[in-house]
């Protein structure tokens, strides 16, 4: 699969078959920091991520 990360970085991750919690775990990402799409829509951290999909990790921002 085909990751993009927030800063804009692309990695081809091996991983099949696995949840989005796991996906970025596996990173070193906060869930609660981020939105997560799978080919071009938000899913829920217990999603699946297979080899074919295309995951963009987007950053949230938030402030006070």
């Amino acid at each position: 699969m085909i990751v993009t990360l927030p800063d804009g970085e692309k990695r081809l991750l091996t991983l099949n078959g696995c949840s989005i919690k796991y996906l970025l775990d596996e990173l070193g990402i906060n869930p609660l920091e981020v939105l997560v799409a799978k080919n071009g829509r938000i899913v829920p951290e217990d999603d699946l991520a297979e080899k074919d999909d295309e995951i963009k990790v987007i950053r949230v921002v938030h402030g006070g």
